[in-house]
C-alpha cells in the first residue's frame, strides 16, 4: 500500500466514522433520557437526505436543508407522541420490536414516496471533481463539511446538555425519572424533545453526507447497524466515547477494503458488535459504572 493510498483510506475512514458517530449519538440522546434503544435512528438520517433533495426543487440549498431538518424533527416528535408516549413501563424487548417496526414503516413509506432510485444533494462547494490537496492526498471539500458540521453538532450537544437548563432537565430524567417529576420537570416533554433532537442531528448528518455517499430509501438500515455498533463500542450513553468509536470503526472499514470485498463491510460491523457484546458488553470506552451514570 502506497503512502498516498494509506492516507486516502485514513481520511475516508474518518469522514465515514464521524457519520457513524452522529448516528450513535442519536441513539445515546434517546437512551440517556428514556432508556429506549431507537432502532429507527438510521431512518432519520435517510429522511433528512431525501426530504432535502425533494425540497431543493423549490428552495435554495441552505433553506432546503433547514426545512428538511425541521420536518424530520417533527416526524421524530410524532413518532414519540403516537407510538411511545402511551406505553407504561414497557420492557426492553417490546421497545426493540416497536422501534424496529417503526424503522420498517418509515422505510416503506419512503419507498412509495421516492422509489428505489439513488439520489444525492449537490456538492456544497464545487462538484465531484473538485479536490483539495493535503500532502499526497486529494480530498473532496465535502469531506471537510461532513467532519466540520458533525464536529460542531457534537460540541453543541455537549454544551447544551451541560450548560442549559433544558439540557440539565433531560439529564435529570435520565438519572431518576421519579425524582425529576417530583422536582416539577415535565418528563413527557423531555422525552419528546429527545426524539426531536435525535431526529434533527440525524437529518443534518444525512444532508451533509448525501453528496458523497448518496441517499436511497433503505440506506438507514446499514447506518442504524453501524451506529448501534458504535454506540455499544463507545459505551452506551457515552457520546464522547461514541465519537472515538465511530472514527475507529470508520478507519477499520476503510482499510478493510484492501482485504475484504466491499459487500462484506456490513458484516465487519456486525462481527465487531458481537465480539464487544461477548467480551466487554459496556463497551471499550465505557465502564460498568459509567453505563449506569450515562453522563453525556
Amino acid at each position: 500500500m502506497t503512502q498516498a493510498l494509506f492516507f486516502q483510506y485514513l481520511f475516508a475512514g474518518i469522514s465515514y466514522g464521524v457519520i457513524y458517530a452522529i448516528v450513535a449519538i442519536g441513539f445515546n440522546i434517546i437512551y440517556n433520557t428514556t432508556g429506549i434503544i431507537n432502532f429507527a435512528q438510521g431512518e432519520f438520517v435517510m429522511l433528512g437526505g431525501m426530504i432535502s433533495i425533494s425540497l431543493l426543487h423549490y428552495f435554495p440549498l441552505p433553506v432546503a436543508i433547514a426545512l428538511a431538518v425541521v420536518i424530520t424533527m417533527l416526524v421524530g416528535a410524532l413518532i414519540e407522541i403516537i407510538f411511545i408516549r402511551w406505553l407504561d413501563s414497557p420492557s426492553v424487548l417490546r421497545m426493540i420490536i416497536i422501534t424496529i417496526g417503526l424503522s420498517i414503516l418509515i422505510r416503506e413509506v419512503a419507498l412509495h414516496i421516492w422509489g428505489e432510485s439513488i439520489r444525492s444533494l449537490p456538492y456544497f462547494i464545487g462538484n465531484e471533481l473538485t479536490t483539495v490537496s493535503i500532502g499526497p492526498v486529494r480530498i473532496s471539500p465535502q469531506v471537510f463539511w461532513v467532519v466540520g458540521v458533525c464536529g460542531i453538532m457534537v460540541l453543541g450537544l455537549s454544551l447544551f446538555f451541560k450548560m442549559t437548563s433544558v439540557g440539565r432537565e433531560m439529564r435529570a430524567c435520565s438519572a431518576n425519572r421519579t425524582a425529576a417529576i417530583l422536582c416539577g420537570i415535565n418528563t413527557r416533554n423531555m422525552v419528546t424533545l429527545s426524539f426531536m433532537l435525535s431526529a434533527g442531528i440525524g437529518a443534518l448528518a444525512g444532508c451533509v453526507m448525501s453528496p458523497i455517499t448518496y441517499t436511497q430509501y433503505d440506506c438507514g438500515t446499514s447506518l442504524a447497524i453501524k451506529g448501534f455498533t458504535v454506540a455499544i463500542l463507545g459505551g452506551l450513553g457515552n457520546s464522547m466515547g461514541a465519537v472515538a468509536a465511530g472514527i475507529l470503526l470508520g478507519i477499520i472499514e476503510a482499510y478493510s477494503v484492501a482485504f475484504v470485498p466491499l459487500a462484506f463491510q456490513d458484516a465487519i460491523s456486525i462481527t465487531i458488535l458481537l465480539i464487544i457484546l461477548f467480551v466487554r458488553p459496556h463497551g471499550i470506552f465505557g465502564s460498568s459504572a459509567a453505563a449506569r451514570l450515562k453522563e453525556f
